[in-house]
């Protein structure tokens, strides 16, 4: 997993006001926390924090003004109509050491055509080390056949990375494809029903006279 390196400023201002005044220039205010240290509130370029965090996992090399820090995306806010990066938390991590991470699950192929993919999970927790983070782990699904089932345990991860999650959870299954009857059926029925009602009335009308 490359490292991305961004410019990181020390924050003194805080606020409402700060935080505007700190987008206006097209900057991200930031807070890098973990390993028992105090908090550290940071300044990043918005431009830069925002195409690195398209990498799920990215792993960030902070570096400025006493700043010189790893660290990985722990929660982002962003604007809920223009969708630009508000705030960031960060999470201190040292090389070497392992961290639990939501890596995503992606599938190729296609399955049988007699069935139809369900996936119930699109992301598994993986323990991973900081540094080798995978981008996601990907399942061949090609020619599977309806009754077909995987779980977490049965995914195939990289060297060295290790599953974090309950082995039994079910990641995705190949179901049967609804059958076009019951529709055609309820058409039918449909059709039929004026038919059964006009005759139902015809029969009312002569038992009245």
């Amino acid at each position: 997993m490359s490292e991305v390196r961004i410019a990181a400023e020390p924050r003194t201002a805080f606020g409402k006001g700060a935080a505007r005044k700190i987008r206006r220039a097209d900057k991200v205010p930031a807070v890098l926390y973990g390993h028992g240290i105090e908090p550290k509130h940071l300044t990043l370029p918005g431009h830069e924090i925002l195409l690195a965090l398209r990498t799920p996992n990215v792993l960030i090399h902070l570096k400025g003004d006493g700043v010189d820090e790893l660290a990985l995306p722990k929660g982002v806010q962003r604007d809920p109509i223009k969708g630009f990066v508000e705030h960031v938390d960060l999470l201190l991590v040292k090389r070497g050491e392992k961290v639990t991470v939501e890596i995503p699950v992606t599938t190729v192929g296609d399955v049988n055509p007699e069935g139809m993919l369900d996936q119930q999970a699109v992301s598994i927790a993986v323990e991973a080390e900081a540094t080798h983070i995978p981008q996601g782990v990907e399942v061949d699904v090609e020619g599977m056949q309806v009754g077909t089932q995987v779980t977490a345990g049965d995914l195939k991860l990289p060297k060295g990375v290790t599953l974090a999650a309950d082995p039994e959870t079910l990641v995705l299954h190949v179901i049967a494809k609804p059958t076009e009857e019951p529709a055609a059926e309820a058409e039918e029925a449909a059709e039929g029903a004026p038919a059964e009602a006009a005759a139902e009335s015809a029969e009312a009308a002569e038992a009245a006279e």
